[in-house]
């Protein structure tokens, strides 16, 4: 039996158990959410073991690596988002209701998609997202994590079929696919079987997907993170969030890529990057920008900016600085090299942040507040199955409702139609 045809097999198993899904109450499907919660603590040290020999194999100043790290902490912020989806209502209700002049009453009802496919790279936090939120949105789901987690997504897995086994409930409504490039297509390739496949990962793992997936594809993630620095900007705030936007955690999606500065403001660009210097950030300034840091910022940390630095995803810590004229020419910037992910400004001008809210063309736009809150837990969704950058269907932070379709019920009395 081929690889392809032994992980479709594995496929149609998570699909029979997508069934067993529609036959538990919310209040089993919650207690069974804590359960797994408190088994992933339970079992830190298992896991941090695990995780400690995907580790080793990476390099250490791989940017991946903060992504595959595993501590204490994380684990237990991990339980804890899936303890916060736990205790929100169903997304599986009645939407709206409408009676028609012929007595027909028609209602629209939020339903599961049935099996979500995910395929991400070293982030084992995601195997845990995925299937609280899954889970409580009476998904079964199918992962396929990429090869440096593999270890990792094994324990967490084996933690959570634990805990399902502890309530009779069918384990394969969370499926781990082998860390393979064949079970990856198997899964692109399954269409009746898998309902919807969302990539997690970087620029080239989303564009492989939505080029091979027959499976339809929501699109998330690469995100290319700008804040512009307004000439009517506090220094204060737009250092602060400068700083959390870049700094907070750099392998993220909502990490800041690309500071754009009015020009009125550039002889307070050394203060606004003053707290740069204390994490090493490595700057590729214009040419404006570069005088106004030179002398002012580590030289070892400041280059020229190349134009191939502008529309670059860094995932590390180093950004890029461009000097614009006025607010237009910075919204033409990020028109032109964004991702439609989060972009952010800085400025005490209504009109401004108005304007800026209104022609920005991404997910998520923020007022005077770092990108870094580009997160379904922020937002309030308890976690997140990865942020959506396109328009159909979802946008932005998915949770519990964007897991769902809808349905038509109508009920009559015998009527027909003239």
């Amino acid at each position: 039996m081929t690889t392809m045809t032994t992980t479709k097999t594995t496929i149609k198993e998570a699909k029979a158990a997508s069934s067993d899904l529609l036959k538990l109450d919310d209040t089993k499907i919650s207690k069974t959410l804590l359960h797994v919660a408190d088994t992933l603590e339970a079992d830190t040290d298992k896991i941090l073991k695990a995780n400690a020999i995907d580790l080793e194999k990476m390099a250490a100043d791989d940017p991946k690596r903060d992504r595959l790290l595993l501590t204490p902490a994380r684990l237990k912020a991990i339980a804890d988002d899936i303890r916060n989806v736990a205790s929100l209502p169903s997304p599986l209700k009645e939407i709206d209701k409408r009676i028609r002049p012929n007595g027909l009453e028609i209602t629209r009802v939020a339903v599961p998609f049935g099996v979500v496919g995910v395929i991400f790279e070293a982030r084992p936090n995601v195997t845990c997202d995925v299937f609280s939120l899954c889970f409580k949105s009476g998904n079964a789901c199918v992962l396929k994590g990429g090869h440096d987690a593999d270890n990792s997504n094994k324990a967490i897995v084996d933690s959570i079929h634990q805990a399902l086994s502890d309530h009779d409930i069918n384990p394969h409504v969370l499926t781990l696919l082998p860390s393979t490039r064949e079970a990856g297509e198997a899964m692109m390739t399954a269409r009746g079987l898998v309902d919807v496949i969302i990539p997690r990962g970087g620029r080239q793992l989303i564009d492989s997907v939505l080029s091979h997936s027959t499976v339809p594809v929501i699109e998330t993630g690469a995100g290319v993170c700008h804040t512009y620095i307004d000439d009517k900007a506090d220094i204060a705030v737009a250092r602060a969030i400068v700083n959390n936007a870049k700094t907070r955690r750099v392998s993220v999606c909502n990490a800041l890529d690309c500071a754009i500065i009015h020009s009125s403001q550039l002889d307070r660009l050394p203060e606004i990057c003053t707290p740069l210097k204390e994490h090493d950030v490595a700057i590729y300034a214009d040419e404006r920008a570069f005088g106004a840091l030179f002398g002012k910022y580590p030289e070892n940390l400041l280059q020229r900016a190349k134009l191939e630095d502008f529309g670059k995803e860094f995932l590390s810590y180093a950004m890029a600085i461009k000097t614009v004229d006025s607010l237009d020419e910075a919204l033409g910037h990020i028109a032109k090299y964004g991702s439609g992910h989060s972009e952010a400004i800085v400025t005490e001008r209504q009109s401004s942040a108005d304007t800026f809210c209104r022609n920005v063309d991404a997910a998520c736009v923020y007022v005077n507040a770092p990108t870094s809150f580009s997160d379904g837990a922020q937002f309030g969704l308890g976690a997140e199955i990865g942020i959506s950058t396109q328009k159909l269907h979802a946008r932005g932070p998915m949770g519990l409702e964007q897991l769902t379709t809808y349905k038509w019920i109508i009920k009559g009395n015998g009527q027909i139609r003239p």
